[in-house]
C-alpha cells in the first residue's frame, strides 16, 4: 500500500513539473499588446480580431492551466 502511495505521489509530482513548464511556455507564447515573445509567428493578421492560431493557443492554455490546478488539488489531498 505504501509503495503504491509513493508511486502516485512521484508520478503526480513529475506531472506537476511538466504542467508548470507547459503553462509558463504557453503564457509566454501569447502575443501581448507589444507582440512581445508571442510575436514570433503567432501575431494576428489584423488588429481587429484574433488569428485562429492565437485562439487555439488560448484554448490549449486554458486546458493546461485547468489540469495544473486539478493536479495541485490532487497532490494536496494525497499529502494532507
Amino acid at each position: 500500500m505504501i509503495v503504491a502511495f509513493n508511486a502516485a505521489v512521484s508520478i503526480s509530482a513529475i506531472f506537476q513539473v511538466i504542467l508548470a513548464a507547459l503553462v509558463i511556455g504557453l503564457i509566454l507564447a501569447h502575443s501581448g499588446r507589444d507582440a512581445g515573445f508571442g510575436g514570433i509567428g503567432f501575431t494576428p493578421a489584423s488588429q481587429g480580431g484574433q488569428h485562429i492560431v492565437e485562439r487555439n493557443l488560448t484554448r490549449i492554455t486554458v486546458v493546461v492551466a485547468f489540469l495544473f490546478a486539478a493536479n495541485t488539488v490532487f497532490l494536496y489531498r494525497l499529502l494532507a
